[in-house]
C-alpha cells in the first residue's frame, strides 16, 4: 500500500515531473519507468514498497504520465491529486497483464527503469516493451541532488529532531545497561522527538565502536567505554536525519582517547569548513582525510567522508575520493569522518550539512566535544 505522510505541493510535484521528462529526453530515452520507493515519492508524493503485483509510473517523453496500479492498491493512491498533476491512473486486476498496460502508455521502446525496481518486474517489462533498458538513477539523481527550499526545511526539521535525541542521551546511555537496552530507548525517543520511525540506531560500546556499522548487542556498557551513537529516521515529509556523536562513560579506559578524538574533531571541522559551491566532493573528503592521515591514523579511517541525504538516508552526492562533482547550492550530505582502532575503541562525528550560495549550513548543532556521561 502506498504511504502518504506529509503535505503535497502540487506545483512542486508537477515541476518535478516536467523536469524528469526533460531530463529523460536529454539522456536519450523515451520514458522513465518508476516503481514504488523514494523516486516515486519524489515525483508524485507517494511512497510505499514494490510487491509481486506491478505498480509503475510510466513517464513518457512528450506524453501523459501514467500510473499503472493494481486495483486493490488504488485506495493507497487516492490522496494523490492525479488530475492536477496530469497523471492518468490505470488499474488492473489479477489475471490481466500490467506490463502490456505500461507498454500502451509509451511512445517508444528506449526505457530507463528505477534502480531499485525488482528484477521480477524489470525483466517482464523488458520482454513486453522490447527495445533497450537502462537505469533511471543517473537521470533522477540529477534532480534529487539539488534540494529546493521545502526539502531543505524538511532536512532542517529532521536535524533539529535528532539533535533533541542526542541531548537526552544521559537518560539512556548508562553503565550497566546493554547496548540493546540503550538502543531500544533511543528508538522510542527518536519517534517522541518528531520522527515517524526510528530508521536505524547504532550503539557501539568499547571495542564494538571500532566497527563502523555495528548495530547493537548484549554487551554491557562498562565504565571507561567510548561509545559511538549513530541515529536517524524520517520526519513526516519523508526527509531523513542522520547524526553521530561519541560519548565516554567517565574517565576513558585508554590514555590515547582524548588526543585521538581531538584529531577527529579537527578533521570533521576541516571538512565542514571546506564546503562551498565549486568545491568538489573529493576535496571535502580530502580535507578530513588529510588531517587524520597527517596525525598517523590514516589506515583507521576506513570509509568515505559522507553521503547525500534526502528521501533516502544514502543518496547522491557521495563525499569520497574520486568523485570530482563540484558542489552546488542545495546539495545536502553528511560529513562524518571516523577513527576506528580494532579491538579497542572507535569514534565518529557526523553532521548533515547543505551547500549554500556562499558557504555551508549545518542541520546538526549539538557540541562536537567528547561527551562525558
Amino acid at each position: 500500500m502506498a504511504t502518504i505522510t506529509g503535505p503535497i505541493d502540487v506545483s512542486a510535484l508537477r515541476a518535478r515531473l516536467d523536469r524528469a521528462s526533460a531530463a529523460a529526453e536529454q539522456a536519450g530515452v523515451d520514458a522513465l519507468l518508476i516503481s514504488p520507493g523514494s523516486d516515486l515519492r519524489y515525483l508524485i508524493g507517494a511512497g510505499g514498497d514494490s510487491f509481486e503485483r506491478l505498480t509503475c509510473l510510466a513517464l513518457p517523453v512528450g506524453g501523459t504520465p501514467t500510473l499503472v496500479v493494481p486495483k486493490l492498491e488504488q485506495p493507497g493512491y487516492a490522496a494523490i491529486p492525479t488530475d492536477e498533476l496530469g497523471v492518468e491512473v490505470v488499474t488492473w486486476v489479477d489475471g490481466e497483464d500490467p506490463y502490456a498496460l505500461v507498454k500502451a502508455a509509451l511512445k517508444g521502446s528506449r526505457t530507463a527503469v528505477a534502480d531499485m525496481m525488482p528484477a521480477l518486474h524489470t525483466i517482464k517489462l523488458g520482454q513486453a516493451i522490447g527495445g533497450t533498458q537502462s537505469l533511471a538513477g543517473p537521470i533522477i539523481r540529477e534532480l534529487r541532488m539539488r534540494k529546493d527550499a521545502a526539502e531543505i526545511d524538511a532536512l532542517r526539521k529532521a536535524g533539529a529532531a535528532i539533535d533533541r535525541v542526542h541531548a537526552r542521551m544521559g537518560e539512556f546511555l548508562r553503565v550497566g545497561r546493554t547496548e540493546r537496552e540503550v538502543a531500544h530507548d533511543i528508538a522510542l525517543a527518536i519517534v517522541e522527538e518528531g520522527h515517524t520511525v526510528a530508521d536505524f540506531v547504532i550503539v557501539g560500546s568499547g571495542p564494538n565502536g571500532a566497527s563502523p556499522h555495528h548495530r547493537d548487542s548484549d554487551r554491557v556498557v562498562e565504565a571507561g567505554d567510548v561509545v559511538v551513537i549513530d541515529i536517524g529516521g524520517p520526519v513526516a515529509e519523508g526527509y531523513n536525519s542522520d547524526s553521530t556523536r561519541t560519548y565516554v562513560m567517565g574517565e576513558p579506559a585508554y590514555d590515547d582517547v582524548r588526543d585521538t578524538y581531538a584529531v577527529l574533531q579537527a578533521a570533521q571541522q576541516a571538512a565542514v569548513d571546506a564546503v562551498k559551491p565549486g568545491v568538489t566532493c573529493e576535496e571535502v573528503d580530502a580535507a578530513a582525510r588529510s588531517v587524520i592521515a597527517d596525525a598517523g591514523f590514516g589506515e583507521f579511517f576506513v570509509h568515505r567522508t559522507g553521503h547525500g541525504i534526502g528521501l533516502d538516508v544514502h543518496e547522491e552526492p557521495y563525499i569520497v575520493s574520486g568523485n570530482s562533482l563540484p558542489l552546488e547550492a542545495g546539495m545536502a550530505f553528511s560529513v562524518e569522518p571516523g577513527i576506528y582502532l580494532p579491538g579497542r575503541w572507535g569514534a565518529r562525528i557526523e553532521d548533515i550539512v547543505v551547500a549554500t550560495p556562499d558557504g555551508v549550513e549545518s542541520f546538526n548543532n549539538r557540541p562536537h566535544d567528547l561527551v562525558v556521561l
